[in-house]
């Protein structure tokens, strides 16, 4: 069968991009609002590799600074404020507290480089640096004595996995045919068009398009040599980044940022409204067939580097979930997995007379919308136009960064039987959107479990294309932290309906 983005667009397509994670998604969205015809196929959910396991910061990378890769710190500063003002149920501000460490970096070039974080990119929504006396202040309660001075600064907190999903919807609704849960199996040239066949349950497809994406993240190299057949090799390095989560160990809603001994950071975040998260780390993880998984040594690490900031130990025995990541980062030769560069770099082949074909290696989540315009930039689709997607909201998105709590009200006005809380974390995952949910005045009848309601379900299944409990539970929310075995078996049930 032959696949069309819609009725009234008829092959080939503009553009095919291969890979659902955030970087094909933005690209797929860009391209689309250009009005070029789009396809995209990723193998299998949307956002259900790298994106779904980042650290879920919009930051400029402040230990970026200490590599000199001020270019990439500036455009992800820059990008910071343009994604909360285009997403701000998702992304919200988060202020961060650097406490000094006695024998680490010294206190003058913590501030020099918080000086730095707080003018190059021209901030201007977010509040600046402030110095902190820990002995004083209540945010050095949680902290082990030692720590007298300490810094506090601004980043921004992101629902990862649901930015995939709004980039993904809304090229859907300009046009662009989305297809997770199908995998390209070969692509080849035939002079200026490429020819895609995918694979995916309900057989095979084919189409043309006059564009090819390869935004697999980590598969990159496997989507260049097995399906493109190309011997070139990709100079790609996957670094592993873990994650645990354990009941909230603090009560304030600031987050921490502890230097180590080994020249990394790792952060301590609320999470969740009732737990912690803590990460990540950086270790070589070659295969990208295999699952990435926290290591023994990892756990280690991260709980002996947050132990040595806290006043209470944090301990193995009361992580409640732990994730990890692959970074598919550019190869660069660094001899460090931590000092391997974050930023993105385009490959571009297009011979005379051939259909181009562009290759994603490495970026930030922070920086996925410059990503796709440089992109669209590199390919030189016809007729070429402008970016927009600094302007526009995404999905849901449509309020102004600072008008969550008139949101929130609005709401519960309209929707009385709703508890608070899920009125807040359905506008925190939906936005404006959160309104198609439920019916005014509707009883929204028993959760499944937690505070999930069938309604919800059906939503995502129609709108987000939600396919398992696997889905909902941990990409399109995190209500897998809340719900126990019974709870699971009631929505896997449903969503088998």
């Amino acid at each position: 069968m032959s696949l069309r983005a819609s009725s009234s667009l008829a092959e080939p397509y503009d553009l095919a991009v291969i890979g659902g994670g955030i970087n094909g998604a933005g690209i797929a969205r860009d391209a689309a609002g250009r009005g070029f015809s789009v396809v995209l196929f990723e193998k299998g959910d949307l956002g259900g590799g790298t994106s779904a396991n980042s650290t879920k910061l919009i930051h400029g990378g402040l230990r970026y600074l200490e590599h000199y890769e001020f270019r990439l710190v500036r455009e992800a500063l820059i990008e910071r404020e343009i994604l909360l003002g285009i997403a701000p149920h998702i992304i919200w501000p988060l202020r961060f507290v650097l406490p000094h460490h006695q024998g680490l970096r010294p206190a003058w070039l913590l501030r020099l480089g918080l000086f730095l974080y707080d003018h190059l990119g021209g901030r201007k929504l977010l509040p600046a640096t402030q110095r902190i006396d820990l002995t004083r202040s209540p945010l050095g309660a949680p902290l082990s004595p030692g720590h007298a001075i300490g810094f506090e600064y601004s980043d921004c907190w992101v629902e990862d996995s649901r930015l995939v999903l709004l980039n993904a919807k809304d090229a859907a609704e300009r046009g662009a045919a989305i297809h997770p849960r199908m995998a390209v199996s070969a692509a080849r040239r035939e002079g200026a068009l490429w020819h895609i066949t995918a694979e995916g349950r309900d057989g095979t497809a084919e189409c043309h398009a006059r564009a090819l994406v390869n935004a697999a993240g980590p598969w990159v190299g496997a989507v260049q040599g097995l399906v493109m057949g190309s011997n070139q090799p990709a100079r790609l390095r996957l670094v592993k980044g873990s994650h645990i989560v354990l009941p909230r160990l603090y009560g304030h809603d600031r987050a921490y940022i502890f230097q180590n001994a080994d020249g990394r950071i790792i952060f301590a975040i609320p999470y969740e409204r009732d737990f912690t998260l803590i990460g990540t780390t950086d270790e070589d993880h070659p295969n990208p067939d295999e699952p990435p998984q926290i290591s023994e040594g990892e756990i280690t690490y991260l709980c002996a580097a947050a132990s040595g900031y806290f006043r209470t130990p944090v301990r193995r025995e009361d992580i409640v979930w732990t994730y990890s990541g692959l970074r598919p980062l550019y190869d660069d030769g660094a001899s460090k997995a931590q000092e391997a560069t974050r930023d993105y770099v385009l490959k571009l082949d297009a011979p005379t007379g051939q259909a181009p074909l562009l290759t994603i290696f490495g970026g930030k989540i922070t920086t996925y919308r410059k990503l796709a315009e440089a992109a669209l930039s590199e390919l030189r689709l016809k007729p070429e136009s402008a970016g927009w997607t600094a302007r526009a909201a995404l999905p849901g998105g449509d309020f102004a960064p600072d008008g969550f709590p008139a949101l929130l009200a609005d709401f519960q006005r309209d929707f009385p039987l709703l508890r608070e809380a899920l009125c807040t974390r359905l506008l925190r995952a939906y936005g404006t959107r959160a309104w198609r949910i439920f019916a005014p005045g509707q009883d929204p009848g028993p959760a499944i479990g937690a505070d999930l309601h069938a309604a919800e379900v059906d939503y995502l299944r129609q709108e987000e294309w939600a396919e398992a409990a696997e889905d909902v539970l941990w990409r399109r929310s995190k209500l897998g932290l809340r719900f126990d075995a019974g709870a699971r078996d009631r929505l896997a049930r449903l969503m088998g309906r």
